[in-house]
């Protein structure tokens, strides 16, 4: 059984393909998902709306409790990583994560980037010691083989590799990096473009964005059936 971290990050609640005002991303993640489940029900889905319900940012006292050694930690100090322990468990837990990533003001959501500071984990997610010869970094999740796929809606266009505003595009490099540094390093991204112009260029995004899910489902779906039968 494979199991799927499903998290949205949009601020919209709903789906733009129930309700033209809503997600573009919730939209995409959608379809990734019901593909996925329809040809393997049996499959674990775990759901994190963290653009609904966004984990508490990074205070001091959460920066004094993560640095510290489990054996030393207060109770207070559990206390406060209780989130971020339930955030790091899930992601532990999955082989395959999809994320819905929307560019805001050229970034990823404020929900989101609060979502990967409490996962960057000293000890549970990610290595540090600064005795080691070298770098005193390492990731801790590199051997599960995780997979991440981001799908974003953008409000412009041109903002994929090698097109007129490329260099204005913070979403997919700043995630595949915090992502990379834990050890997770196969990523794929689509998205979708013009949101802004809300004409049949959307139209016509959109479409393109949701059949390459539908060709990345089933590439995917390929590789965890030559996997399972290993």
């Amino acid at each position: 059984m494979t199991t799927l971290l499903h998290i949205d990050a949009s601020a919209r609640s709903g789906r733009s393909d129930h309700d033209r005002f809503s997600s573009h991303t919730r939209r995409l993640t959608a379809r990734f998902i019901d593909c996925w489940a329809a040809a393997r029900p049996t499959d674990r889905i775990i759901y994190r709306d963290v653009g609904q319900n966004p984990p508490q940012p990074v205070t001091g006292r959460w920066i004094h409790a993560a640095f510290t050694k489990p054996e030393q930690r207060e109770p207070w100090m559990q206390e406060v990583l209780t989130e971020s322990d339930t955030l790091v468990d899930e992601l532990i837990e999955a082989d395959l994560i999809v994320a819905g990533v929307p560019m805001y003001n050229f970034g990823p959501p404020a929900q989101f980037k609060a979502y990967i500071d409490n996962i960057v984990r000293v000890g549970r997610t990610s290595g540090f010691d600064r005795s080691r010869p070298g770098d005193p970094y390492w990731p801790l999740l590199a051997e599960y083989k995780k997979r991440l796929v981001v799908l974003s809606s953008r409000g412009d266009f041109g903002y994929d590799e090698g097109e007129r505003i490329h260099h204005l595009n913070y979403v997919e490099a700043s995630v595949q990096t915090a992502f990379r540094y834990l050890g997770i390093a196969d990523f794929t991204s689509v998205a979708a473009e013009y949101d802004e112009f809300a004409d049949d260029r959307l139209q016509a995004s959109l479409a393109r964005a949701e059949a390459s899910i539908d060709t990345l489902v089933e590439r995917l779906l390929s590789i965890q059936t030559i996997s399972d039968a290993a």
